[in-house]
């Protein structure tokens, strides 16, 4: 994928390039919205770029497509590509704006590099920048394609439940009265909310269900900041969003998605919010007359923060084989487990599929615990809600 020259000069650079990321990315990000504020303003997370993880992960992402083009020359990372190409479709990101992109990218380079950066070194990147760039541009085409094109659609909330004293669930339906989108269990949609300041903000949220064939629902939690900002818009679905309200979606993304037949031993585990693709997940496999074994895995700091704890039961009790374990870290009750989630004793059946949602720390515990047990790599599937610092190595 990679001439040979380039490859050559970027393997030469990587060092010195991925040492200074961290600056380039905040040089770059300081130079974007000081020429397009709109797009801090309207497109990315505000909170994200205070609290600095967006830079973060903008420089693993970008320091792991090298890498991977320098030690699998003849493959793409499209693990990674799909993850982040399902992302950009969400938001309605558009080919131009890569543009954009190289632009300021390329100058923060220059910037942080000065005369490291000769016309060799700008060209070996430059090609780096559009392998990924146009593999993005690519899937993300088709991505939209699939879905007959990226639009904002009104969403009215017919129903609000409270499921914990931060979680909220909102149950919408199309304003137009058209039909609902499908979707694949653990997919996600984007909420833009328009805030007080007159900013139009995106998040992702996981469809947690689909309580009525014209129902779809999304449940919330509200980020209090400690020591960074509070959400802004999941505040501001809390404080400002009832039944009777409109909100504007995307259509369904995501590739954290079930994609394996009824005999398949699966194991879902997730932590805090991260409940919330695992539940729809398991709707889709009781409806559908899954068999094999299923082995259900969540932590939470107590049963009173468990969102969607009754579904998560009441699913799984439907399914022929399932076991659930639950750990909390607070207030466990008797047929429940104290701590933090260890499948120490935890059975899991050979072949497992597992998927995985919730904090990073709790996702790299469960995958080296599950590896251990015998589950392949390639079979442990997860998804980070905000910015991906699994590849990054920054959290």
């Amino acid at each position: 994928m990679l001439s040979e020259q380039s490859a050559v000069t970027v393997r030469a650079t990587l060092p010195a390039v991925g040492a200074a990321l961290g600056t380039i990315t905040e040089r770059f990000y300081a130079g974007l919205f000081a020429a397009h504020p709109e797009l801090l303003n309207d497109l990315f997370n505000r909170g994200n770029q205070a609290a600095g993880t967006q830079r973060q992960a903008l420089a693993g992402s970008i320091a792991a497509f090298a890498t991977h083009l320098l030690d699998h020359p003849e493959q793409r990372p499209d693990a990674m590509l799909h993850r982040i190409a399902h992302k950009h479709a969400s938001l309605g990101i558009t080919p131009e704006q890569y543009d954009i992109v190289h632009e300021h990218l390329f100058a923060a380079i220059a910037d942080v590099l000065g005369d490291a950066v000769t016309t060799e070194v700008a060209a070996a990147w430059d090609e780096v920048y559009w392998l990924m760039a146009n593999a993005l541009i690519a899937v993300e085409k088709r991505l939209r394609e699939e879905r007959g094109g990226h639009a904002w659609r009104a969403w009215e909330v017919v129903e609000r439940v409270a499921e914990t004293d931060d979680v909220a669930t909102f149950r919408l339906r199309p304003a137009d009265g058209g039909p609902q989108p499908d979707f694949l269990a653990g997919q996600y949609v984007s909420v833009r909310v328009a805030l007080p300041d007159g900013a139009r903000q995106i998040r992702q949220y996981s469809l947690s269900g689909a309580p009525a064939p014209d129902l779809r629902q999304i449940s919330v939690k509200r980020v209090h900041g400690e020591g960074t900002p509070d959400g802004e818009v999941s505040n501001h679905l809390h404080a400002r969003v009832a039944a009777g309200d409109v909100l504007e979606l995307s259509e369904p993304y995501g590739d954290l998605v079930l994609d394996s037949g009824p005999d398949t031993p699966l194991l879902l585990a997730s932590a805090g919010i991260g409940v919330t693709p695992m539940t729809a997940m398991l709707a889709h496999l009781a409806g559908s007359g899954h068999r094999a074994p299923v082995t259900v895995v969540h932590g939470d700091r107590s049963p009173a923060t468990h969102a969607l704890r009754t579904d998560h039961e009441a699913y799984a009790a439907r399914l022929p084989d399932a076991a659930v374990h639950f750990w909390y870290e607070q207030d466990a009750p008797a047929d429940t487990r104290s701590g933090l989630v260890d499948l120490a004793d935890v059975p899991v059946a050979p072949g497992t599929r597992a998927y995985l949602c919730g904090p990073l720390p709790f996702m790299r515990a469960v995958r080296a615990q599950l590896i251990d047990k015998g589950v392949a790599p390639a079979d442990i599937h997860y998804e980070v809600f905000g910015p991906d610092l699994w590849l990054a190595g920054q959290a």
